[in-house]
C-alpha cells in the first residue's frame, strides 16, 4: 500500500520532459495559444486590395466607355441578301434546237438564251406576207376599175345631157306643130305634126336611156370604191397576221430581259417545251439585304444610315445605307394575320424588314439571295 502513489505518478510523467512541456515539443499549441500553421487573409493584405481596386476602376470604366461606343449600334442576324429573281419560260410550243449558256453563266440584257423550232412560224408568216401582197393587188384593180368607171360615168352624164338638150328642143317644136294645128288646122299638115311628135318622144327615150346609163356607171364607181375598201380590210387583217407571226417568230427566241446569273437551268437541247414551262431563272446583279430588325431597334433608324455587313461567304467586311424602312411589320401581311381583338393578349416584339443596298461588292464575293447577313447600324 505505501508505494502505490509512485505507480500512480508514472503515467502522468511518463511523456513529459522535465519542464513540464510534452517530450517532443509539439502539439497543436504555440506558445501563445493560436495555431501554429494558419495562413493570413489576403484580403487584409494592402497590395491586394490596391490592385484589386485598380481591376474594378478599370473595369467599370472600360465597361462605361464600351456602353458609350456599343449605343452607336443596332444589328441583328435576322436578315438576308434579297433581289428580284426573274425566272423564264417560253410563250409558244415547240423542240428546243439550241441554248447558249450553261450553269451559273453570267448574261447580259438581250442575249438570246434558247432557241426554239421556229420552221411553222415562218410558214405562217409567209402565208400572211403572200396574203398582204394579194390584197395590194386587189386594192391597185379595184382602183383601176374605179378609174375606168368614173370615165364611162363622165361619158354617159355627158351624153345624157346632149340628148336632154335635143329631146327639149323636140319636145318643145312639137308643142307649137300641136298648137299650130289646133288653132289653123291646114296650116301645118298632120303627118309633120306626127313625125314632130315622134322624134320629140324618141329623143325624150334617148335622153332616158342616157340618164340609165350614167347611172348604172355611177353604180359601177361605188361597186369599185367597195371593192377598194374591201381590198384594204384584207390588207389590213394580212398586215395583222404578219405582225402576230413576226411576234411569235420572235417568241421562238428565249432571251435575257436583265443581266445576272443564270440559275436552276432545266432546259437542254432536243427536248420539248410548252407554254409556261420553266427553263431557267436569272439572278440580277442589283442585289441587296432585307433585314428584319426590332421594332424597338427602329427609335433612331432613319434612311440613308451607314450600315455595316459581315456576310459568311465574303471574307472582308462590306458597306452600305439604309434604302428604306417598310411601313407595317411582317405578320401585318401574312396570308393569315393574327387577331389580335379576341381574347388574351400577349405582346410580342414585331419585327418590321428594312431594305439595306450594297456601296460595294468585291468580286471575290459570291452574293446570292439567300445568304446570311449581320448588319450593324450606325445609329448615333
Amino acid at each position: 500500500m505505501a508505494d502505490q502513489p509512485a505507480q500512480d505518478e508514472t503515467p502522468a510523467n511518463a511523456h513529459a520532459g522535465g519542464d513540464g512541456k510534452p517530450a517532443n515539443g509539439g502539439g497543436k499549441g504555440g506558445q501563445d495559444g493560436k495555431p501554429a500553421n494558419k495562413k493570413p487573409n489576403p484580403l487584409k493584405n494592402p497590395k491586394v486590395l490596391i490592385i484589386g481596386g485598380i481591376v474594378l476602376v478599370v473595369l467599370i470604366v472600360g465597361g462605361f466607355f464600351y456602353w458609350l461606343w456599343a449605343r452607336q449600334y443596332v444589328s441583328t442576324d435576322d436578315a438576308f441578301v434579297d433581289t428580284h429573281i426573274v425566272r423564264l419560260a417560253p410563250q409558244v410550243s415547240g423542240q428546243v434546237m439550241r441554248v447558249t449558256v450553261d450553269d451559273n453563266a453570267v448574261v447580259q440584257a438581250g442575249q438570246v438564251l434558247v432557241e426554239i423550232d421556229s420552221s411553222s412560224a415562218r410558214a405562217s408568216l409567209d402565208q400572211a406576207q403572200a396574203q398582204r401582197g394579194q390584197a395590194i393587188a386587189q386594192i391597185a384593180q379595184a382602183q383601176a376599175q374605179v378609174g375606168v368607171s368614173q370615165a364611162s360615168y363622165r361619158q354617159a352624164r355627158d351624153q345624157a345631157a346632149g340628148l336632154a338638150a335635143t329631146a327639149g328642143q323636140a319636145s318643145r317644136d312639137a308643142q307649137r306643130l300641136t298648137g299650130l294645128q289646133a288653132a289653123t288646122p291646114r296650116a301645118v299638115a298632120a303627118q309633120q305634126v306626127d313625125q314632130t311628135v315622134a322624134q320629140a318622144k324618141q329623143a325624150t327615150a334617148q335622153r332616158d336611156a342616157a340618164l340609165r346609163q350614167a347611172d348604172g356607171a355611177a353604180a359601177q364607181v361605188r361597186a369599185a370604191r367597195t371593192q377598194i375598201a374591201g381590198a384594204k380590210a384584207v390588207l389590213a387583217a394580212a398586215n395583222a397576221s404578219i405582225s402576230e407571226n413576226q411576234l411569235t417568230l420572235g417568241r421562238t427566241q428565249v432571251i435575257a430581259p436583265v443581266a445576272g446569273y443564270i440559275s436552276q437551268k432545266s432546259v437542254a437541247a432536243g427536248g420539248y417545251v410548252q407554254p409556261g414551262q420553266q427553263l431557267m431563272a436569272i439572278v440580277p446583279l442589283q442585289m441587296w439585304v432585307t433585314a428584319n430588325f426590332k421594332e424597338t431597334q427602329l427609335k433612331n433608324m432613319r434612311v440613308g444610315q451607314s450600315v455595316e455587313m459581315s456576310v459568311d461567304a465574303c471574307p472582308v467586311k462590306l458597306h452600305g445605307r439604309i434604302n428604306s424602312i417598310q411601313r407595317g411589320a411582317g405578320q401585318a401581311f401574312a396570308l393569315l394575320p393574327s387577331e389580335n381583338a379576341t381574347g388574351n393578349y400577349v405582346k410580342v416584339v414585331q419585327r418590321v424588314p428594312v431594305k439595306i443596298t450594297f456601296d460595294d461588292v468585291p468580286r471575290t464575293c459570291p452574293l446570292g439571295p439567300g445568304l446570311s447577313v449581320q448588319p450593324r447600324v450606325k445609329v448615333r
